[in-house]
Order: C-alpha cells, then sequence, then structure tokens
C-alpha cells in the first residue's frame, strides 16, 4: 500500500536531529511522497534546500502563512513571490485566515490571502488553505477572487458540517484529514463519515497534530498511517482502500511524480 502526506513541515528544525532517519522510516512504510507548504520568508531556504536533497520524496508548495501576516507583510509577500518565480512548485501554500490567536491583522490577512489567490489562478496551481475561526471569511475570499477559477485543499479540516456542506460546494476542493481524526473528544468522525471518499487527502501537518497512540509526541509522516487506519474504519472500508482513494485524489489535485 502507498499513500502521500499531503501536508508536512519536515525542513523545520524539530527535525534537524534526525530528518533523513524519519524520512527512510517514512519511505520504507510505503509513504512514498510528501508535499511541503512553506510558512514565511525564514524558511524558504530550508524547504528548498530539503526538496533539492529528496527530489523524488519531497515537493515544495510556496506560499505565505497567515500567522506571519503583520506590519511588514509587504515585504514578506514579494519575498515568497520572488521565490515562487524561481522554480517549479506543486502548489501555492500554506496560505489563508487565521483569528484564533490574534484578530487585528484580519484586513491584511485578507489582502495576503487574495493576493496569493490569484497566484494560483494565474500559474494554473492549487492552493494549501489554513483557516482557523475564519471559515467565513475565507469563503468570502474564495468567492470574491473566483471560486470557479481555485482548486486546493482545506487543510487541517475541523469545520462544522455546514462547513463541510459549504466546500463540498466549491468544485475542485478536497479536503485534508490529520491526526485531530483520531482525538478521543474529536467532533470529526461523524462529519468526515459524510464526506465523499473522492475528496479527502491525508496529511500529518508534522511536526504538529501527532495522532493517537502518539498524540503530544512530536509528529512526523510515519504517523500518518495512524490517521489512515482511523478514516478507513470511519469510512468503513478497507486501509487498502483508503490508500487507493487519497493517492489517487492527491495525484489529481497536485502535479507530483510518484515513484511506483
Amino acid at each position: 500500500m502507498e499513500i502521500i502526506d499531503t501536508h508536512t513541515h519536515i525542513y523545520l528544525e524539530e527535525f534537524d536531529a534526525d530528518r533523513r532517519q524519519t524520512i527512510r522510516a517514512a519511505r520504507e512504510s510505503g509513504i512514498v511522497a510528501a508535499l511541503l507548504p512553506n510558512v514565511d520568508a525564514s524558511t524558504i531556504g530550508p524547504l528548498l534546500q530539503l526538496c533539492d536533497a529528496e527530489p523524488d520524496f519531497a515537493f515544495p508548495m510556496m506560499g505565505l502563512h497567515p500567522t506571519s501576516v503583520g506590519g511588514t507583510y509587504t515585504k514578506e509577500l514579494k519575498v515568497v513571490e520572488s521565490a515562487l518565480a524561481r522554480r517549479r512548485y506543486c502548489g501555492i501554500g500554506e496560505i489563508g485566515i487565521d483569528l484564533y490567536w490574534d484578530k487585528s491583522h484580519l484586513k491584511a490577512q485578507k489582502i495576503v490571502f487574495e493576493e496569493q489567490l490569484q497566484w494560483s489562478i494565474d500559474l494554473h496551481l492549487p492552493v494549501a488553505i489554513h483557516t482557523r475561526n475564519a471559515f467565513a471569511e475565507v469563503f468570502d475570499s474564495i468567492h470574491k477572487i473566483g471560486a470557479s477559477r481555485l482548486r486546493g485543499v482545506f487543510h487541517c479540516f475541523d469545520g462544522t458540517q455546514d462547513d463541510l456542506d459549504e466546500i463540498l460546494q466549491l468544485d475542485g476542493f478536497k479536503i485534508g484529514v490529520n491526526g485531530i481524526l483520531t482525538f478521543k473528544k474529536s467532533h470529526l468522525p461523524e462529519i468526515i463519515g459524510r464526506a465523499p471518499v473522492g475528496t479527502l487527502l491525508l496529511e500529518t501537518d508534522a511536526p504538529y497534530l501527532a495522532p493517537f497512540p502518539h498524540r503530544g509526541k512530536r509528529n512526523e509522516p510515519l504517523f500518518l498511517w495512524e490517521t489512515a487506519k482511523k478514516l478507513a474504519s470511519i469510512l468503513g472500508i478497507g486501509l487498502e482502500n483508503v490508500a487507493e482513494h487519497t493517492k489517487k485524489n492527491t495525484l489529481e489535485l497536485f502535479d507530483v511524480q510518484v515513484n511506483n
């Protein structure tokens, strides 16, 4: 069986001591690719260095994360845009709106998000969307820029049934599920159980959000199998079917070359 980690930050310093071993363990388990979204100007170097070192496994996205949007967002956005022009990427990300930590930068976050949505249209690339306490604002921006011209994934989906229903009305958008699905008090199993299997992608968001039974530890791509097993249980299908469908869904959305 083969699966793809569609959202992981294994280029961050949390993996500096054992990055090669982490990737080897993932590959030996059947994880054939990892998609790496950027955070901000400071992470571009480590991100691209890893993708150059593991070109048949690690595939880069480029974007400015909403929690990195502050008073200097214009400068940050120019750095990201410059990097975007220098090489091939599989997506624009990680982008979006985050009102969980701070609502004071909402206006700037919307400007940055909508600019990057436009990049995705111009470059014909999918987007990896981060939304936290901001589904209404994200949907508003998507419709403003042009929902019919956009495609991508709602990374780390943790919304309501209404949020899911609205995403399903957007042609070209999929839902990223990760370790949150395995948490004992999570509301997600009931909601994700109603999602068409053709809309679902697997992700870790490593080093964050490790699934049960690894919760509280540093997350890593190898742990993606725990989320896959939980998803299989929720959907009432075999693990092989989950692997087959989520891999197919990923390759439909992201232009990456996976060695079989």
